[in-house]
């Protein structure tokens, strides 16, 4: 009685796990699994089409091939969620300047796709119906088996081999009557070899010349700046010791931060990339840096009357240099799309920095 009791035991465990594991492989799409759309009548051959795992993390899959001289089709699937996916076709692996397909699957209108332009970073430069993209008739997206499926044709000869792919975030779909979009969730950028089907994940072109701008600006107006003046508040019993040091933090600063801008100018004249608010607040940096340049060489001496005027200047530049500098630091993380580890990672060194500083008047509050 007791071995069947475990017969039966081990029975069940195993229709369970076979039966979780049909469930699994029912509900995500692979390339190995045939393309079968109950609900869509495909005006084309499902078993034809090249079929490739584009974005691993995201479970994105491609099908697609020439289905008649001068049109492509494409279904793209993805697990299903309440968001939008999107496939953007562009001329340089960037996104601002593409043209993009995107859909999702809502209860009040069903499944939706629309045409999208993407003319910038900010929602208001993504407009919808717009872009350089022909497509035929045909179009659907479906919720089948928990994946979504979304498929269209594209009318030319050759599609352009830089393919973007994005997800939304969660619950943010576009509505009528405008189909804004939010901001994606993630993204990823790649490249097709139409001919042999392969597919590779691509950085975006001058990854290394945005990053180095990124790493000086915020090295320079960012960080060593902020130093040197807590060395100038604090170190003053040191004299002239805190002086020099000063100077040579600052006069670092202010290099990196000159080297950071002009790698900044060399990528807006390549990447023409909408950041009007980021180069004109680094712009204004710029021309702080140089009045306390220009006032350390007019500086007046120490008995003279009108030093503390040019104290009250120099430090009150300072200050409106250094909030603006870390303002824009954070906003050029934003508009870069380096994600949370930049963030992090510059918000780490603040809050040293801060709590340094915390500390350093503590005690010299604690000290008069």
């Amino acid at each position: 009685m007791k071995e069947n009791s475990q017969f039966i035991v081990f029975i069940t465990i195993a229709i369970t796990i076979f039966g979780l594991t049909a469930i699994v492989n029912s509900q995500t799409d692979s390339c190995s699994s045939s393309l079968n759309l109950r609900s869509v009548n495909l005006p084309f051959d499902a078993a034809s089409l090249n079929c490739d795992a584009v974005w691993d993390s995201q479970g994105y899959i491609l099908r697609y091939s020439q289905t008649t001289p001068g049109t492509w089709t494409f279904v793209l699937s993805a697990p299903a969620a309440n968001s939008y996916i999107a496939m953007g076709f562009s001329s340089n692996g960037q996104m601002t300047g593409s043209s993009a397909i995107v859909g999702w699957v809502s209860s009040t209108e069903g499944g939706v796709i629309k045409r999208y332009y993407l003319g910038g970073t900010s929602s208001n430069l993504v407009e919808v119906d717009k872009g350089n993209l022909v497509l035929t008739n045909f179009s659907f997206i479906t919720n089948q088996s928990s994946t979504v499926y979304m498929g269209f044709q594209l009318v030319a000869d050759q599609p352009q081999s830089r393919l973007i792919y994005s997800v939304g975030p969660t619950g943010l779909l576009p509505v009528a009557p405008n189909y804004r979009l939010t901001e994606h969730f993630d993204k990823v950028s790649t490249t097709i070899n139409y001919i042999t089907g392969q597919t590779s994940s691509t950085g975006s072109p001058y990854t290394r010349l945005r990053r180095s701008h990124g790493a000086l600006n915020m090295l320079g107006w960012g960080i060593l700046m902020i130093i040197g003046v807590i060395v100038a508040r604090h170190l003053k019993s040191y004299d002239p010791l805190w002086f020099y040091l000063h100077i040579g933090i600052q006069s670092f600063a202010f290099v990196f931060g000159i080297i950071g801008v002009i790698c900044g100018f060399v990528l807006d004249n390549k990447t023409k990339a909408d950041v009007s608010t980021h180069k004109a607040l680094g712009i204004f940096i710029l021309v702080l840096g140089c009045l306390q340049v220009m006032a350390f060489l007019a500086r007046p001496d120490k008995v003279s009357k009108a030093r503390k005027y040019w104290n009250w200047y120099h430090q009150s530049v300072g200050r409106l240099l250094i909030i603006l500098a870390v303002a824009n630091v954070f906003y050029g993380i934003h508009v870069g799309e380096e994600g949370t580890a930049w963030n992090a990672g510059y918000g780490a060194v603040l809050a040293i920095l801060v709590v340094i500083a915390v500390i350093l008047e503590l005690k010299l509050w604690f000290r008069k």
